[in-house]
């Protein structure tokens, strides 16, 4: 295991694994969030209080869990990164905190959205509400911090630190509905328990939530290889791969 672990961190060879990879995972994503809109948009049945409006479920509900998960990963690559210094969790923290911080505003804008018709307002300073809010000033505070050091690698341990100090808040988005008394509904659904919607309304919300994942993975892959790319184009391997090519 640890011998993997470490041919994981080879620029080279994530470079060639995630070649093979990304493809793959584009085109999933592609199919699931194809199959998943089309469903929730145009199939799924309206909500018995809501009517139509609820259809942006399929990309609030994505986009929330999306963005949680990325700053998981920022704080799981930026511990990696601290403790075994392996340049490649760096390289991934990079590319997915942009993505991680779209994720974010997308879901507090499609929330806004949702909550006007529902609350009868765009804003509440809502535990719920309130937190993601935070979470986006977390990912902005990381892409700026790590620009703001004349060292490259200074910049990236202080970007690791902020995600890891960060992710505290990441429990606080996911249980403040249940620790306050809050405007935001419960999740939509958990694995340990049965939705309360009907099939026909989460499955969609499930095959969209798959593509969004899906996407991350495609997306990270890609833009991981394109700043192995930039940080060892000095590397002999690099320029051997480029004179490979006609």
């Amino acid at each position: 295991m640890w011998a993997f672990f470490h041919k994981l961190g080879s620029p080279r060879w994530f470079y060639g694994i995630a070649a093979r990879l990304s493809p793959w995972c584009w085109a999933l994503a592609l199919a699931l969030i194809l199959v998943g809109s089309v469903w929730g948009l145009a199939f799924a049945p309206a909500d018995y209080q809501q009517g139509n409006s609820f259809r942006i479920i399929y990309v609030h509900v994505p986009a929330a869990f999306l963005a949680q998960s990325i700053f998981l990963a920022l704080a799981a690559s930026g511990f990696v990164f601290m403790v075994w210094k392996i340049k490649i969790a760096d390289m991934a923290a990079a590319m997915m905190a942009p993505l991680g911080a779209a994720m974010t505003a997308i879901a507090l804008l499609s929330g806004s959205v949702w909550g006007k018709p529902t609350w009868g307002t765009w804003w509440q300073w809502d535990a719920r509400l309130t937190s993601m809010l935070i979470l986006l000033f977390l990912y902005l505070g990381v892409m700026l911090i790590r620009r703001a050091f004349a060292r490259p690698q200074s910049g990236a341990k202080a970007a690791s630190v902020l995600a890891m100090v960060g992710v505290i808040n990441i429990p606080i988005i996911k249980y403040s509905v249940e620790w306050w008394n809050t405007l935001h509904q419960p999740a939509s659904f958990t694995i340990t328990e049965r939705p309360a919607m009907p099939v026909e309304m989460w499955m969609p919300l499930l095959i969209m939530v798959l593509g969004f994942y899906a996407f991350f993975a495609a997306f990270t892959l890609t833009r991981t290889r394109t700043e192995i790319l930039r940080r060892e184009g000095h590397k002999r391997w690099v320029k051997e791969l480029f004179e490979e090519r006609p």
